[in-house]
């Protein structure tokens, strides 16, 4: 079988493994693809990573794009995706609705868990958080950060069993595509990050026919109710 090669953000991870059999069975081309911090997907197809399509944000595609990297003109949004505040399945859910009840909740945590702070889009964000509440520094031996939003999230399922009162932050969708862990809600309005998601056919495709057909079934008005329930708005 052929296979199509995608690199993406992992806040597409579970819009394309849901899509991923009916891909298959209409275009008789497998998806080999690897989901990790926008960054570092971002450094793995500069370094000449097979890549047929990239999903990454609206502006590094939008860059990669006058770089010559993209096909102008073949990106299409998925959507928007937030950033939120877990907590592993069944545990209580603190207040996180106000920067006030956002910062007692973080005080409370006995650790919390978020995404690289350097390359992953929510960690970025939610290490700038951190500085405007004035907790980067009185938090530091609680922070655990990871490679990615995934990681992160099934790090603190894990986790929770054995340490209750743990809290995460990453990406919504990655937060609803991990067993183990529940959404709180957003970040407040105050410290929103709404990013949107985009999907481009790479240049130095070797399967730009599959590629072109995998981008139309991820942004199609079939499966924008898929979208929604794994968290793009």
């Amino acid at each position: 079988m052929k296979l199509l090669h995608l690199l993406s953000g992992g806040a597409a991870q579970g819009l394309v493994t849901q899509l991923e059999d009916r891909f298959e069975a209409k275009s008789g081309c497998g998806i080999d693809a690897s989901f990790g911090a926008v960054g570092m997907m971002k450094d793995s197809l500069l370094a000449g990573a097979p890549c047929d399509v990239l999903i990454l944000t609206e502006a590094l595609i939008g860059q990669l794009t006058v770089s010559g990297e993209l096909v102008a003109g073949s990106a299409q949004a998925l959507g928007v995706v937030k950033t939120g505040v877990a907590v592993r399945a069944g545990e209580p859910a603190p207040d996180v609705g106000s920067p006030a009840a956002l910062k007692a909740a973080l005080q409370s945590a006995r650790g919390i868990y978020f995404p690289d702070p350097l390359k992953a889009t929510a960690g970025i964000h939610f290490m700038r958080v951190l500085k405007q509440l004035g907790l980067d520094t009185e938090l530091a031996g609680r922070l655990r950060p990871f490679p990615n939003g995934a990681t992160a999230m099934r790090a603190l399922a894990e986790a929770a069993e054995k340490e209750p009162g743990l809290l995460g932050c990453t990406q919504i969708t990655e937060i609803l595509n991990t067993p183990g862990v529940q959404l709180i809600a957003p970040l407040p309005k105050e410290f929103e990050l709404a990013t949107v998601y985009t999907a481009a056919l790479c240049t130095r495709a070797t399967q730009p026919q599959a590629a072109r057909e995998l981008i139309a079934l991820l942004a199609s008005a079939d499966a924008a109710a898929l979208r929604r329930v794994c968290g793009f708005d």
